[in-house]
């Protein structure tokens, strides 16, 4: 795919128009319909989004985002001190630090520090605090009985709660880190006061965490963080973004993905029946959901090219701004056979949920295993789990980055 300067046929291509996308809120989990007509008919093309400068390239077939994920010749650093068209008016990760905004070689060094934290055996460690939690949870909405709200019972403190023990936050602190997980990822038009004011409540609480976990260490992530600063693998200001960039996509990311999971199960009766009759199929059904739901509205963090590349038949100059549509690859029918089915069968399922390439997430490893804990205590706890209300009325988050239900309401027969 490398660009060859003496083709003619690349270079004379002309470049498809400019498309305003204003990222519209959509109900339930309909795909974006204007990332299906780019899809289908303009798999490259260029866009203009609500805020920023400029346009910039959308990459959606699933091929491509790979490649340009994958590829050395598109930079996140290059992204500094530009304003670049994007969906909300302030970034919501830090630009001066962290794995966001890097490059290799200062992206593996930042990378090898956090993955420490994100291994098999820290799991094992965890998921038995993560069923407790989910059991702790699932008791109180029990004793409360039908109808209830699942985002308020289980899906909203879930995740915070688990996120809050691999962090290693204090109990009683965790309700003011799930208010600023919310603001962070707001895209609406106040997003830029209240992601400012949320930013900053949230390096304040980690300086005093990881403060603390110099003079009390321990084996959870602040105890890595702490000790790397110690040891001057990284800096303070490298500490602290990597534990908000944590916190944001372990508390408010989990919280809209599992919602949507458990929202696709209950709207696919005969597939969450089948779970339940055949739950070690649970890790391949996770793999299917993170595939089949739209965990996000448009887009994330672009890519600039550092040099000219051919990218599925387009040619993209240096210093162009490139956008990679994870979300979109996820239902390409070249790479998925019958992408807008939910089939826990499918043999191949080399999504793109958790990203390609050097910044694909670490926390995959704990969104799976939150995701198949949550299901698996719903499904065994309350047999004939269903929704309280027609799909069509289950409300969705509005003007967010991170798509899932606001609310997910749900009844079952009281057991004898």
């Amino acid at each position: 795919m490398t660009y060859d300067s003496a083709s003619v046929s690349v270079s004379d291509t002309p470049e498809p128009p400019v498309r305003f996308w204003p990222v519209a809120d959509l109900p339930g989990l309909d795909p974006d319909p204007f990332l299906d007509e780019v899809l289908r008919e303009e798999p490259i093309t260029r866009i203009k989004l609500p805020y920023g400068d400029g346009d910039a390239w959308l990459v959606t077939r699933y091929e491509d985002v790979r490649f340009v994920t994958a590829d050395p010749r598109f930079s996140r650093e290059q992204l500094l001190g530009r304003s670049v068209t994007s969906m909300r008016p302030e970034p919501v990760a830090s630009q001066t630090a962290g794995l966001q905004y890097i490059d290799p070689p200062r992206h593996n060094r930042l990378r090898r520090v956090v993955a420490r934290a994100f291994t098999g055996r820290s799991m094992q460690r965890l998921r038995p605090l993560a069923e407790g939690r989910a059991a702790e949870l699932l008791d109180v909405m029990e004793a409360a009985g039908a109808p209830a709200d699942l985002m308020e019972r289980l899906h909203g403190p879930f995740p915070i709660a688990v996120v809050r023990d691999f962090l290693g936050v204090e109990e009683s602190d965790w309700h003011r880190w799930a208010q600023t997980g919310e603001a962070l990822l707001s895209a609406g038009s106040d997003a830029k006061g209240r992601g400012k004011e949320a930013s900053q409540n949230t390096r304040a609480r980690i300086v005093e965490l990881l403060e603390r976990r110099r003079r009390e260490p321990r084996e959870d992530l602040a105890g890595v963080l702490a000790q790397a600063v110690e040891a001057d693998e990284i800096t303070d200001d490298e500490a602290i973004s990597l534990a908000t960039a944590i916190q944001v996509s372990g508390g408010h990311a989990v919280r809209n993905n599992s919602g949507s999971m458990m929202y696709a199960l209950l709207t696919h009766p005969e597939e969450m029946d089948r779970l339940r009759r055949e739950p070690e199929l649970l890790p391949k059904a996770v793999d299917e959901l993170f595939r089949y739901v739209p965990h996000r509205n448009g887009v994330g963090i672009p890519r600039v090219a550092t040099e000219d590349v051919e990218v599925g038949g387009r040619l993209i100059r240096a210093g162009d701004v490139v956008y990679n549509a994870y979300v979109a690859a996820n239902r390409d029918r070249e790479a998925f056979a019958e992408p807008d089915t939910l089939d826990f069968d499918r043999e191949t399922n080399a999504h793109l949920a958790f990203g390609h390439g050097p910044h694909h997430c670490l926390a995959a490893i704990m969104a799976r295993m939150e995701a198949e804990v949550m299901i698996s205590a719903l499904l065994t706890r309350f047999p004939d789990l269903r929704l309280a209300v027609p799909p069509a009325e289950v409300e969705f988050q509005r003007q967010g980055l991170i798509r899932g239900p606001k609310t997910l309401p749900v009844i079952w027969s009281v057991r004898g």
